[in-house]
């Protein structure tokens, strides 16, 4: 019998996952992760999560054990979390925790357990082939997460199994209220982890101190003052605490650049033009499962979770790849990942260096 080693969350999709392998034969082992220090302020949840953990691992009849990766989290994630930030650029911590927690030291910790495989909720599937582990996208469009998993490497894809791959949200919910499992109506975690419902600023600002500087349209008028331009994302128009601006124009005000060297930020009304890019360059591409044969390409790619994916031409050049959309995408941010699509497959995915307008 293969064993496989579960992240359990305490929340309803690593519950079924559970579940589920277990049910196709599996020697299931369920294992908490504690990524943050409560310590360090912040955001977290970690004994209410593991009191489920406990609950629902009883129910399936499967053992548990918790353990802790706060030093390593703060080491290889939030540490580059704060890096990005105060470089005025927009992080994504959860692709970072996927590829230097989850399939990291936890995998290798499954390994001397002896486990065959590790297994998560992530709604995404593993198809393999030809020699080699493909990402692919789940069912349940609305829930794909193939975008958070883009930098996982073959050896960690190999070793991973996905149970929700072909199930729908709706459907995983009411087979854990069938199960009587204690997950079934808990709500899906939203936002960074180790925030939780705290005020973003607030937050940050515990770990890099703000300096408060002119809110500038582009013509260099100043119409505000902002608390730090690293508190600001490209087409932010809430919070700008912009009031009524002598000879302003018509319309809400929106930041469409960030200057961190001369800590300005600019902001701009009515039309969203200064918003759109037309392209992006990214480095050392993660590609699935391996670097394309061509140098240039068509494929699909999206630079957030929350998007559709959009066609693009793709070139290669050396550790360097540029996209050029075939339309232009609104607020594109450095830091954020540019992850691409080839039909039902994730190709690959990188950090955003720069952006063309």
């Amino acid at each position: 019998m293969q064993t496989v080693v579960v992240g359990m969350s305490g929340g309803v999709d690593s519950s079924v996952a559970a579940y589920l392998l277990k049910q196709q034969g599996y020697n299931v082992i369920g294992i908490f992760m504690h990524n943050w220090q409560e310590e360090i302020g912040g955001h977290c949840c970690a004994e209410e999560d593991y009191e489920d953990v406990k609950r629902v691992c009883a129910k399936l009849d499967i053992p548990y054990y918790t353990l802790n990766y706060s030093k390593e989290y703060y080491e290889k994630v939030f540490k580059r979390f704060l890096e990005e930030y105060e470089k005025g650029r927009t992080p994504n911590p959860d692709v970072l925790c996927n590829r230097e927690i989850k399939f990291g030291p936890f995998l290798e910790h499954a390994l001397r357990l002896g486990a065959d495989y590790i297994a998560t909720g992530h709604y995404a599937g593993v198809e393999r082939k030809d020699g080699f582990s493909y990402l692919v996208k789940a069912a349940d469009k609305d829930k794909d997460q193939t975008y958070f998993l883009c930098q996982l490497t073959q050896e960690q894809l190999s070793r991973a199994l996905f149970p929700l791959e072909n199930m729908q949200k709706s459907q995983v919910r009411q087979l854990a209220r069938n199960l009587g499992l204690s997950t079934a109506e808990k709500k899906d975690s939203t936002g960074i982890c180790f925030i939780g419902e705290r005020r973003f600023r607030h937050f940050l600002a515990n770990f890099l101190p703000a300096r408060k500087g002119d809110i500038l349209t582009s013509g260099g008028k100043k119409v505000g003052e902002h608390e730090g331009v690293m508190f600001y994302t490209l087409g932010q128009r809430r919070g700008l605490g912009i009031g009524g601006v002598k000879d302003g124009g018509e319309g809400r005000w929106f930041v469409y650049d960030k200057d961190v060297k001369n800590n300005i930020l600019y902001v701009e009304q009515g039309s969203e033009e200064k918003l759109y890019s037309r392209g992006l360059m990214c480095e050392e591409v993660n590609w699935i499962p391996q670097r394309p044969k061509e140098s240039e390409f068509i494929c699909a790619a999206k630079v957030r979770y929350r998007q559709p994916e959009k066609k693009c031409h793709v070139k290669i050049d050396g550790k360097r790849v540029y996209v050029e959309f075939f339309e232009k995408q609104r607020a594109v941010a450095c830091g954020q990942y540019v992850v691409f699509y080839d039909g039902k497959y994730c190709i690959g995915g990188s950090c955003i260096e720069e952006v063309y307008k």
